[in-house]
């Protein structure tokens, strides 16, 4: 440990010692939902399983609730519902990645951790930072208990990128396959169609998961965006799935309506195999879903988190003006291929959580006051308005079969209105934690995720439909700990 990171390190655990004293005074505090002890979140990193235990990183700005330096934080778990913060894993304390551990992945082997990250370098001067004045280096930390990284190599730098890929490459994801190990990057390709810059993902094969070659470039057929962000690749019952965060694309009707992308292709083949790419599906049709990452579990499962937030979004979160933190991570999702797409559901441990349960048949209108932490499952084929402090309404149209999410007032903090279409209506799925609601449209078929913010502890929920069946459960905060 250099003096830069015992210094680091001390600032940052008084900073998160400070934090972790006022949670219980804030309303807006997800209960099972994890965030940052103080400052800043976005991107889940290094996901992954290992020894027993499911290891959360994040990125991570303990200093600035408006993202400044990043480092990268630390959640482990044994079972997705009592989780530990180990505080801050990787600090920016070296020359090749001082102005940011930014995003990246964890690959396991032999008992021994290996996490794959962008080191960000912003050098001073007048530069564009898009062309010029910017290094992304591919840095590599090794740990042998997931808790320690004290070797932290830069195996990459742009000169070892395309010739004409932009200073934007960044989100190692990396896997084996036989005898090779293969990482893709998110990119920025120079414009070739009308000067205008293309997204795409490189993808980089190794012998020894440290000297790492240029195997391909992928991209769509037709230019979509001009940046990709963010990549995984995987396989769900046999199906290639390509997933990025597109940046710079336009609106198309209800699609589209983020200021940036998150969603997959599929891939008709191995993507080592100059594969070609379908079209494009949105993972999460609400405002505040990005930088998914997934890894396989124990169990065999496919779980992705992902960012409960969205970045550059005209919309704001006040938790950054009144409790000196921002953002969460959505609910561990499983997923699964079914009828020719992804369909994502809660992972079954949060049910661990569930209180008291109430049932009922409505015909006409269900209430229920006082709340903050709930589930509700309705089972439902017909018109619905389910209505969450008031402000906040899911309506359900069959005739134009379509499913819109509102916020208005205070509590929408600037949010408007999301919709997505669907065949038939058979069953929505809530999550409510104080300011985060994760909508799950017959059974993940649509996810919708959006913040909001109530002025009071608690809401009220009213259902109206004409029948139907719900199940409401009151949740249990998960358990947290604060460091061994």
């Amino acid at each position: 440990m250099n003096a830069m990171q015992r210094d680091l390190a001390k600032l940052v655990r008084e900073k998160e010692e400070s934090g972790f004293k006022e949670w219980d005074d804030d309303q807006w505090r997800p209960g099972f939902h994890l965030m940052p002890v103080t400052g800043w979140l976005n991107d889940p990193n290094g996901l992954c399983y290992y020894k027993g235990f499911y290891h959360v990183f994040f990125q991570y700005s303990p200093f600035d609730e408006n993202g400044g330096v990043k480092f990268w934080g630390h959640y482990k778990s044994k079972n997705l519902t009592e989780w530990e913060y180990l505080g801050t894993a990787l600090y920016a304390d070296q020359p090749y990645d001082c102005h940011g551990v930014y995003s990246g992945s964890a690959y396991i082997e032999e008992d021994t951790m290996y996490l794959y990250y962008t080191g960000n370098v912003k050098l001073l001067g007048d530069f564009d930072y898009v062309n010029k004045g910017r290094e992304s280096n591919t840095v590599l930390a090794i740990s042998k208990d997931g808790i320690s990284f004290e070797n932290k190599n830069c195996i990459m730098t742009n000169a070892d990128y395309p010739s004409n890929c932009t200073c934007h490459v960044r989100d190692p994801k990396v896997w084996r396959e036989g005898d090779r190990y293969y990482m893709v990057q998110g990119a920025r390709r120079r414009g070739t169609v009308q000067g205008e810059d293309i997204g795409e993902v490189l993808l980089f094969e190794s012998e020894d998961k440290v000297n790492w070659q240029i195997w391909d470039r992928i991209t769509s057929e037709n230019p979509f965006g001009y940046m990709w962000e963010c990549p995984d690749y995987f396989q769900l019952d046999g199906v290639n799935i390509l997933a990025v965060c597109p940046q710079g694309v336009n609106p198309e009707g209800i699609r589209y309506r983020n200021i940036y992308q998150c969603g997959y292709f599929t891939a008709d083949k191995k993507i080592m195999s100059q594969c070609r790419l379908s079209d494009f599906t949105e993972l999460d049709y609400g405002f505040d879903f990005y930088a998914p990452q997934t890894f396989q579990d124990g169990k065999g499962r496919r779980i992705m988190i992902g960012w409960a937030g969205m970045p550059d979004a005209d919309y704001r979160n006040p938790t950054a003006q009144k409790e000196n933190w921002q953002h969460c991570m959505s609910v561990p999702r499983v997923l699964e291929w079914k009828n020719g797409q992804i369909f994502q559901r809660p992972v079954e441990e949060l049910q661990m959580l569930r209180q008291e349960k109430i049932s009922e048949e409505i015909a006409g209108c269900f209430v229920q006051k006082g709340l903050s932490m709930y589930e509700i499952e309705f089972f439902v084929s017909l018109a619905f308005e389910i209505r969450i402090a008031q402000d906040l309404v899911i309506k359900y149209k069959p005739n134009s079969r379509e499913i819109v999410l509102s916020l208005s007032g205070s509590l929408a903090s600037g949010r408007t209105s999301r919709t997505v279409f669907v065949d038939k209506m058979d069953k929505i799925h809530l999550l409510v934690d104080n300011s985060i609601l994760e909508v799950f449209i017959n059974d993940g078929e649509k996810v919708m995720t959006t913040r909001f913010y109530p002025k009071e502890k608690v809401h009220d929920l009213m259902i109206n439909a004409d029948s139907g069946k719900v199940h409401l459960w009151k949740l249990d905060a998960m358990g947290f700990r604060m460091w061994e």
